[in-house]
């Protein structure tokens, strides 16, 4: 096989338009948790006296009149709570119908309007707030539900476009996108509350989902053969590269697929890195608000930082898996298990660290973004293991795994509200031990159970070994 130069070519544009897909996908899933600073009166958050004792307020360099004119609502922690865990019951519900619809329709569709849709309840949230906290919830539920077809919808279109040994550059570039919007978006999110108000946060990103979404429909194809523009020698090299790993059979194996071992592994160890990565993503803001007592401007750019850092790992180690299993022969399940031991247990290590250093601010920033940062390395590890085990059906599987990869933004967030009611540096201890050790239970389980052979039942002569 005479592989395709990649600059230019109509898979490394995909993967980029995908990129920015997912960078727009999560600026418009994180936005709420800054803006929702700024949403609630602040007496309604927490009395300050008793976070005062625990670390000494900043002096704020930057004191420029706030933009005070975006509405105030008193909701409690325990409302903030379910409002910004409603969006994962709307995530939940669409997993496994996107794999399943993303197989029969093709990706293309399902994750265009995905997003759009999306972009368009994020355009209308400043109009539910106003309404009401339960109009707030159902939009971030519907934005939920246009967000669970995602992930599926774009595994299912890489098992027809990523060659076997570029797998791992291709979905850590298109999916990478994802940390870069929780980058840019929080730290602009707080400038946006600082400077204008917060309903804009929500309109600019919004506005620019739908922007997007013309660009993909027009740009992009499901498969190589319906490309417009792509080289004769670039489908040709695809197509050869896959044909041994793609099952032609119509029905999809439920059985031997639920009771496979391999997707088990894949399940529990993302469960169990999402849910240190939703804590994270949903309570940092608010961690450094009332323990580290950074302000929203500050606040911004330093729980952007870890996800940069993430970014970069995702890249970096997409290219490394990769190089390892072309150059140095290295297994592909030994790669995939390495690199997810790496992406969970240093995460856990740091993250506890973190809990362990008072008002040491730099130390505090600098253990969260190294925890985060390592966490890069399971995208190339458990995170595209689907794609090994069962390429015609990753989409479906990915709907398995990130289903149960979901509860956690459900069930983690709210149950930190309520272990840190009073914001004491002891209760976010267990908040960060809780994630740390639930990460290396994961890790585990991957490191005995996984496999990056294509299984029996993926194949389409699977039934016929049976008679």
């Amino acid at each position: 096989l005479v592989s395709v130069p990649a600059c230019c070519s109509a898979r490394y544009n995909l993967a980029l338009l995908a990129c920015l897909g997912f960078f727009l996908l999560y600026a418009l899933r994180v936005n709420l948790s800054v803006a929702l600073v700024d949403m609630v009166e602040p007496n309604t958050s927490l009395a300050k006296n008793v976070t005062s004792n625990v670390c000494p307020e900043h002096s704020s360099t930057i004191n420029v009149p706030r933009n005070t004119t975006g509405e105030k609502y008193s909701w409690d922690a325990d409302t903030q709570g379910w409002i910004l865990g409603s969006f994962f019951y709307g995530y939940i519900v669409t997993q496994i119908p996107g794999g399943y619809l993303a197989s029969k329709i093709g990706g293309k569709l399902l994750l265009g309007f995905g997003i759009f849709g999306t972009s368009v309840f994020t355009l209308l949230t400043p109009l539910a707030a106003n309404l009401g906290v339960g109009y707030l919830i159902a939009v971030r539920a519907l934005e939920g539900l246009g967000e669970g077809v995602t992930f599926p919808a774009m595994h299912s279109m890489w098992s027809s476009w990523a060659p076997p040994l570029e797998r791992s550059k291709l979905l850590s570039i298109s999916y990478a996108g994802a940390q870069l919007g929780t980058v840019v978006s929080l730290p602009l999110s707080g400038l946006i509350c600082y400077y204008m108000n917060w309903v804009y946060v929500f309109y600019i990103f919004g506005a620019l989902g739908v922007l997007w979404w013309f660009f993909w429909m027009c740009l992009v194809s499901d498969t190589p053969e319906t490309h417009r523009s792509i080289s004769h020698a670039e489908r040709e090299y695809i197509l050869s590269s896959l044909k041994d790993q793609l099952s032609t059979q119509k029905s999809v194996p439920w059985r031997p697929m639920l009771e496979s071992l391999p997707l088990w592994a894949i399940v529990v160890a993302h469960f169990s890195y999402n849910w240190t990565f939703y804590t994270l993503l949903t309570l940092l803001p608010t961690y450094m608000k009332e323990i580290l007592r950074f302000d929203a401007q500050e606040n911004g750019f330093l729980s952007a930082l870890p996800y940069f850092g993430c970014w970069l790992c995702i890249i970096l180690s997409g290219q490394i898996a990769d190089y390892l299993r072309e150059k140095q022969n290295f297994s592909t399940v030994c790669v995939r298990k390495c690199f997810t031991l790496i992406g969970m247990i240093g995460p856990a290590v740091f993250l506890v660290a973190a809990g362990f250093i008072g008002c040491n601010y730099a130390l505090a920033v600098a253990f969260v973004t190294i925890s985060t940062t390592l966490g890069g390395f399971c995208t190339s590890g458990y995170s595209i293991n689907h794609l090994d085990i069962a390429p015609s059906y990753a989409g479906i599987l990915l709907g398995i795994t990130n289903s149960f990869a979901t509860i956690p933004g459900m069930v983690g967030p709210v149950i930190a509200k309520n272990l840190t009611h009073n914001n004491t540096v002891g209760e976010w201890q267990m908040v960060f031990y809780i994630a740390a050790s639930i990460n290396l239970f994961g890790a585990i389980f991957f490191a005995l159970f996984a496999s990056g052979e294509v299984q029996d039942w993926a194949v389409s002569g699977y039934h016929l070994h049976r008679n």
